[in-house]
């Protein structure tokens, strides 16, 4: 068992706790609800990729497959065991939900690093105390991986057991450059003679720019929906819901239940899910969302033949088809895809005011797709549907386009700051600009755009607020860039607006030099003078 050292400071300690991120880690409660295998399914593929991880070497694992056929749930069970058996030296999931930075990871490994081997933690925190820079952004990813996971992690060299980490999701997130970067950077790093035994295991979908990434000698495991021990779970995990769904319904199916559903019915479905989780557990989310009859929706999903097996867009469709007004709620589901993060429910209602009835329904109507208890953010249930909805060839006559989401984004945070000022939620404070930037330039934004200047604006820049000076002025400098574009300037009216906001960010130029020029003097009269004896 492992002691902890004493610390001389715990100043270095919350250094490092304050930029982890929290949402990268596998059991985080950001990552509710998680994903993982059910019970006696993938058994086959977690033997295998466990009889790798007990090797006493340095083999790496790369499990890639399409979207959808399991990667993170496998990566979320095998992250678990390996906890359990006190095995797990750190994970890093990747997620469009969260906004994560490149410049977390490893100092979120290492805070892992800290929390399952106590004995490391004395290594880190002076390594932060002798670099002051060492937790900053800019720092080299090289020497940040020294300092805070390959050094520390010496003392365990005689250790017996062998360790794993895992990297979920490379694609999800990373630029192919980036993933290069870290692929490069973890194997050859981690490989050394002077650590314990360490593997590595990376999920991605089988993407070329990604896959270019793949060390030489990792042991790649593939994932496919043809797979028949992959299709068998599928089956498992249909039966096992839909017999839940049965169950807990018997004002529909009555007590004791009847038999449901008939063997022809989930013959069928289990056909039309083929090997993919995703679409199986789609499926259930539709047939069993409350306040329909499971029997109706189950034969809507029937009704449908489909040429291809596990037709995860058809699903999509089905489900977006049975809205009241699919193409309003698209653009609402487009909107939530197209946020900088996931919202609460409460700020979603603020930002979407104007819409709200829709909304509403939206949320009922997409809620096999989506995620909301009423208390968290409010999220896709999976990133195939981002995927779906951005390609036109797939999504057809649901597609909303980039530049139309951030429309109707930028829209609406104008048409909050016009009814409240300050607005009540801080999201489209400091976010307009965003959507502003990579909007269509319709007449409703335009005209919009011209009542913020006019009317709006001139109040933010009279009493921004020294904890609001520096947000105010970078959306302001990005909103200028925007609207002095040739992309916006397309007549007298934009002139004049681009004027307004250019002359706001001058103002407000002069407050931030002088709270800038404040803070630094107030940092060097803060700092202890060196007195002579």
């Amino acid at each position: 068992m492992d002691f902890a050292r004493p610390s001389s400071s715990n100043s270095s300690w919350k250094s490092l706790c304050n930029v982890v991120e929290y949402s990268g880690i596998f059991d985080s409660e950001y990552r509710q609800p998680h994903s993982r295998c059910i019970e006696n399914t993938r058994v086959v593929l977690q033997n295998r990729i466990t009889r790798v991880l007990d090797q006493r070497d340095r083999t790496n694992i790369w499990l890639n497959g399409l979207a959808g056929v399991g990667k993170t749930s496998i990566a979320f069970t095998i992250a678990e065991k390996m906890k359990a058996a006190e095995r797990l030296a750190g994970t890093f999931f990747f997620s469009p939900k969260h906004a994560q930075k490149t410049a977390a990871i490893i100092p979120t490994i290492a805070y892992q690093l800290v929390l399952a081997f106590p004995r490391v933690r004395e290594d880190i925190v002076k390594a932060i105390k002798r670099d002051d820079m060492l937790l900053s952004p800019g720092k080299s990813h090289a020497d940040q991986l020294w300092e805070l996971v390959i050094k520390p992690l010496q003392i365990l060299r005689f250790r017996e057991h062998p360790y794993t980490i895992i990297i979920d999701a490379l694609d999800e997130c990373l630029s192919s450059e980036e993933a290069a970067r870290l692929v490069t950077l973890l194997t050859e790093a981690l490989a050394g003679s002077a650590l314990p035994f360490i593997h590595i295991i990376f999920t991605s979908r089988p993407e070329a720019h990604i896959l270019a990434a793949r060390p030489s000698g990792v042991h790649e495991i593939i994932l496919t929906t043809r797979d028949k021990d992959t299709i068998r779970d599928v089956h498992l995990f249909l039966r096992a819901s839909l017999e839940k769904t049965r169950t807990i319904r018997p004002t529909v199916f009555g007590q004791p239940p009847i038999p449901w559903p008939s063997k022809d019915e989930f013959e069928t479905l289990a056909f039309k899910a083929g090997g993919l989780f995703i679409y199986a557990a789609m499926a259930v989310n539709f047939i069993s969302a409350p306040g329909h009859h499971p029997q109706k929706r189950l034969d809507l999903l029937l009704c449908e033949k489909s040429a291809v097996v596990a037709d995860i867009d058809q699903l999509y469709r089905q489900i977006i088809g049975t809205s009241e007004d699919s193409l309003v709620q698209c653009q609402l589901l487009a909107s939530i895809i197209h946020l900088a993060r996931p919202l609460p429910l409460a700020e979603l209602q603020e930002i979407f005011h104007r819409n709200k009835k829709s909304f509403a329904v939206m949320l009922e109507a997409f809620s096999p797709v989506i995620l909301n208890d009423g208390v968290g953010h409010v999220e896709i249930y999976h990133a195939s549907l981002r995927d779906f909805m951005s390609d036109p060839q797939r999504s057809k006559e649901y597609h909303i386009n980039d530049a139309q989401a951030h429309e109707h984004l930028a829209c609406c945070c104008l048409h909050l700051f016009l009814r409240q000022s300050p607005p009540s939620t801080s999201y489209p404070f400091w976010a307009w600009n965003k959507h502003l930037s990579m909007a269509h330039p319709s007449p409703r934004l335009r005209k919009l755009l011209d009542q913020f200047t006019g009317k709006t604006l001139p109040r933010w820049v009279q009493a921004p607020g020294d904890s609001h000076i520096h947000y105010t002025y970078s959306t302001l400098r990005q909103a200028r860039r925007t609207c002095l574009s040739l992309k916006w300037i397309k007549g007298p009216s934009d002139i004049v607006v681009a004027w307004h906001i250019h002359k706001a960010f001058k103002e407000i130029a002069k407050s931030h030099d002088k709270c800038s020029r404040n803070w630094a003097n107030s940092q060097i009269r803060s700092r202890p003078r060196n007195i002579a004896v």
